[in-house]
């Protein structure tokens, strides 16, 4: 069984904190922009993050391609900042890993080899594997580093994962926690359900990626029956594509979902009051109109109009804002003082960012 590396890095996950999934920065040759990579990092650190995410879908599951080979140059960069910049508090280093058992194992090793501290294991790509294989995937790549589940949404390559599942994945004894971004009530509930059917599901920390429903899914307490009785668990903390833009925000919402759950009634309030605008910004951010179409391009929008890239160049040169997203976009920022208000804050950091 693997552990964490460091055990205020373990805490820290089980108390819940913001971890970005990390974009990838390209010039508009589709070349690693290895200067704006670095300041993307060093953006989400100083905004207060409790760690990055590297190698997940916000940053294009094709830096895996032999012919693009970004995978280590990207984890590389990040793990060099980090160490850089981190200091003495704790910071989580989540590496993702895709691809068959095979393939997943090998990242998990280059992951190790580089310092992080656990591995977000993606199930895409993997719709025609049956339950068995993914469990038994899960547990090889556990063998090398911690495991952090992942219940990714059909519309970008994810597939439907019953209750009995999760309850197996949190019996390895190598999986931390779990990342739930099906993007559907009913599966996550299934999700919670069933890591509370394991006899070590306390040992899980359960992490939204419901970018639609991130503010209700903090605060909600998910009262489910379990084998000794009624459990309440929560979503501590959130790994989120959606908090790769405005991340001092979500480090602001995430402070006061956890003084609501301290009994901060105010605090429950202000934040219950910006869950509709967030979901909306997600929407925007996302490209729900158009089916996700746009969602990394739409990401890398956000941080263009900020400064931090230069453009919204996608590995993929297919892969570009959807008609009337940016439109969308100007829309969002302008209905919502508190996003633009991430502007000056950017501002006043951009230049040491990019240096």
């Amino acid at each position: 069984m693997t552990t964490m590396r460091s055990e205020t890095a373990a805490a820290l996950l089980h108390a819940g904190t913001v971890i970005p999934a990390h974009p990838l920065a390209l010039d508009a040759d589709r070349s690693l922009d290895e200067r704006r990579q670095r300041a993307l990092t060093r953006y989400y650190v100083d905004a207060g993050a409790g760690g990055v995410a590297v190698g997940v879908h916000t940053t294009q599951f094709e830096i895996r391609r032999p012919e693009v080979g970004l995978l280590r140059p990207v984890l590389e960069l990040a793990a060099e900042e980090l160490d850089a910049r981190v200091g003495g508090r704790a910071f989580l280093r989540i590496a993702g890993v895709a691809g068959p058992t095979e393939q997943a194992v090998a990242e998990a090793e280059l992951a190790h080899e580089l310092g992080y501290d656990a591995v977000l294991v993606s199930p895409g790509g993997l719709a025609d594997r049956d339950v068995d294989y993914l469990l038994d995937r899960s547990a090889a790549v556990g063998e090398v580093l911690p495991v952090i589940g992942f219940y990714l949404q059909e519309a970008v390559g994810g597939c439907y994962l019953p209750r009995e599942y999760w309850r197996r994945l949190a019996d390895q004894p190598s999986t931390v926690a779990v990342k739930a971004a099906p993007f559907d009530r009913y599966r996550t509930l299934e999700l919670v359900q069933g890591i509370v059917d394991s006899d070590r599901g306390h040992d899980v920390a359960l992490y939204t990626g419901n970018d639609d429903n991130i503010v209700a899914d903090l605060l909600t307490p998910f009262d489910v029956a379990g084998a000794a009785g009624p459990v309440s668990r929560r979503f501590v903390g959130g790994l989120l594509g959606h908090w790769a833009v405005w991340t001092r925000t979500a480090v602001h919402l995430h402070e006061l979902v956890q003084k609501a759950w301290a009994g901060d009634e105010s605090a429950r309030s202000r934040a219950l009051s910006m869950a509709a605008a967030v979901t909306d910004a997600n929407a925007a951010v996302f490209d729900v109109r158009n089916n996700f179409a746009g969602v990394i391009a739409g990401v890398h929008e956000v941080l263009r109009r900020q400064g931090l890239l230069a453009g919204t160049w996608c590995i993929d040169p297919d892969e570009r804002l959807s008609a009337g997203q940016a439109d969308e976009l100007t829309r969002t920022v302008d209905a919502y003082e508190w996003l633009r208000d991430e502007d000056g804050f950017i501002a006043a950091g951009l230049e040491g960012w990019l240096g």
